[in-house]
């Protein structure tokens, strides 16, 4: 994943000095402990007021609740994400721990998601080589739009697709070189044979705790996480600049905090070296060079919408991951 300073239109974009490169590219375990350690305290957090709630009163008193661990819970994938590009962290130990942890968490298998991503980084945008639009649903009508924006479909893709890894041992996606196929089958039938314990154990205890703190949160949080996801790259160009094909949208310092920073996501696909926690500094230097620029996530996925539904209008579109 390099760091891009010119598009293939010949956009010139504002270039960071190799001095500015090195001393923003600094990563700490500090600032990723500090990251990781409060999103999981949230977890708890929340998770043990769920469980205290329906104990006492029932289920029902705490759908609330399970509403805000949904989103955190969800946006555990960002921490999935800065993981991957081995950023979130000094220590790659760190990094392979906390990522590997958190794909669990979320059903996002780390290694598969590693070689998935670094395609999208590599052809961001391309039909016919960005995974992400590889795999995207493709709605044809209002309805399957809505279940789209729900992200259900695309959980219950890669869930179907780990499955299928784990049991015929086969990978066939191209995003997977065949020199790590082994390893991508092996992960995924780790990954099953840990979800099948942890239901068997909740079945012997006769314990739904992981169903309301974990499971039920989980689905929830789809409909928070796949409009944020969608407003990265919709409707922006199909071209090798990030300046012109990401968007970066500003919006509330708590989301950003959830989001690990990746609302400034033109910073993040121009330099990927970039660890989360120094691209607000990188904005203050390439906020002249965006294009797609997204004012809060409400207004934001009024216009990704609105663009899926110009495409439903026109023909088959490509849906975002």
């Amino acid at each position: 994943m390099t760091d891009a300073t010119v598009s293939e239109s010949g956009h010139r974009l504002k270039p960071l000095t190799p001095a500015m490169l090195r001393e923003l590219s600094v990563r700490s375990d500090l600032r990723g402990a500090g990251q990781s350690l409060g999103h999981y305290a949230m977890i708890a957090l929340v998770g043990a007021l769920i469980w205290m709630v329906s104990s006492t009163w029932g289920v029902l008193w705490a759908l609330p609740l399970m509403m805000v661990q949904g989103y955190v819970v969800a946006f555990l994938f960002m921490a999935v994400h800065e993981t991957a590009h081995k950023t979130a962290f000094k220590s790659r130990g760190l990094n392979l721990a906390v990522g590997n942890l958190s794909a669990f968490i979320i059903g996002l298998p780390y290694e598969y998601y590693c070689l998935f991503h670094w395609d999208h980084h590599r052809y961001t945008q391309d039909p016919d080589k960005d995974p992400e639009l590889i795999v995207g649903v493709k709605p044809t009508s209002d309805t399957q739009l809505a279940i789209a924006y729900s992200g259900l479909l695309q959980v219950a893709g890669r869930l179907r697709l780990m499955l299928g890894h784990a049991i015929t041992g086969k990978v066939v996606v191209p995003w997977i070189p065949e020199g790590k196929r082994a390893v991508i089958v092996r992960e995924a039938r780790a990954y099953v044979a840990l979800y099948a314990l942890l239901l068997a154990l909740s079945l012997w205890f006769s314990s739904a705790l992981l169903l309301w703190v974990w499971i039920v949160p989980l689905v929830i949080g789809q409909f928070f996480l796949r409009p944020y996801l969608y407003a990265e790259h919709t409707g922006c160009e199909r071209t090798r600049s990030a300046f012109e094909n990401t968007r970066t949208t500003y919006t509330a310092a708590i989301v950003k905090w959830f989001a690990w920073n990746m609302p400034y996501h033109v910073e993040h696909h121009a330099y990927p070296s970039i660890p989360f926690h120094a691209l607000p500094k990188l904005n203050a230097i390439v906020d002249g060079e965006i294009v797609h620029r997204g004012r809060g996530y409400i207004r934001t996925t009024r216009e990704t919408w609105a663009w899926f539904h110009r495409q439903l209008r026109a023909g088959p579109i490509d849906a975002r991951r």
